[in-house]
């Protein structure tokens, strides 16, 4: 079990980032959630299998097919035993 925070810039709000990367989470059995940052970043943690995160890492540094991703940033944390993925309100209440 591993886990990934990956906070992603460039044209990726409005453009489907957080379904699409929920729908592949939950695809994968991967857990952990994804949010709008007010900066116009997208923030996302993933924990689960090694394999299947690194796929959900990979696909960040994409988006879906409306996204234009300038930076991908990858930081390592200790798992937390997430169970479930969830999209988050943006902080601040944007």
């Amino acid at each position: 079990m591993i886990r990934r925070r990956v906070v992603v810039s460039g044209d990726v709000q409005g453009v489907f980032f957080r379904d699409t990367c929920r729908r592949m989470a939950d695809e994968r059995k991967v857990a952990g959630w994804v949010r709008n940052l007010p900066g116009g970043e997208v923030e996302a943690v993933f924990e689960g299998e090694p394999e299947r995160v690194k796929e959900l890492v990979d696909w960040a540094h994409e988006g879906p097919p409306m996204a234009t991703v300038n930076t991908v940033s990858v930081h390592e944390e200790e798992p937390q035993g997430l169970t479930g993925f969830e999209v988050r309100p943006t902080p601040g209440g944007f």
